[in-house]
């Protein structure tokens, strides 16, 4: 049974409730978590791996600094995701406990707050409550919901949807969002297969 067809009643109370919402909807949240209930791991193995991840926070930092990364997830999670996002400091730990999760992969302090203020469910006490299939799901349905994003569905503009999940905002270029061309054909497929 797929997703939509076993949580119907959420999906349409988040007004995910017609073939291309649906279609975009899937396709998005396939191609953030492969359908699986994981949260972000942040374990990288090379220096590399790590900036082409998170350009930001280590640009210009040297070689021997990035490295310094490799292997610790909490450490790395905790420095990237850190003063942003609702998240405290490095020493809080918010960047580690607020890493992405479920299957739209948010990320920070503000989006579980947002969630646990919209759906009851305390993430914010507990962010492993993401990784239970019913909630994953309505978590999702909710920062859809929340970003409007029923709206680019039905102009069936991928482009803005993918652009809102993976980047955090509508951007002038098309085709930025990181797997964008995955996206698109993932989206193919859930056209051709729901009904």
């Amino acid at each position: 049974m797929n997703l939509n067809e076993k949580y119907k009643s959420l999906f349409d109370k988040y007004g995910v409730d017609t073939k291309l919402r649906i279609c975009h909807f899937m396709a998005q949240i396939t191609a953030e978590s492969g359908l699986k209930l994981v949260r972000e791991s942040l374990y990288y193995k090379t220096a590399k791996g790590l900036s082409d991840a998170f350009d930001t926070p280590f640009e210009k930092k040297s070689d021997s600094f990035v490295r310094g990364f490799i292997g610790d997830s909490i450490k790395t999670a905790n420095y990237v995701y850190s003063n942003r996002m609702g998240n405290g400091n490095q020493d809080s730990g918010d960047g580690y406990k607020y890493r992405g999760g479920g299957y739209i992969q948010g990320t920070g302090k503000d989006f579980y707050s947002t969630l646990t203020k919209a759906t009851g469910i305390d993430f914010v006490e507990n962010p492993d409550l993401i990784l239970i299939e019913e909630n994953a799901i309505e978590a999702a349905l909710c920062f859809w919901k929340i970003h409007g994003l029923n709206d680019f569905a039905d102009k069936d503009n991928l482009d803005t949807i993918s652009d809102i999940i993976n980047i955090g905002h509508r951007t002038v270029n098309i085709g930025d969002s990181n797997g964008y061309e995955h996206r698109k054909k993932l989206l193919i497929i859930y056209k051709n297969t729901i009904k």
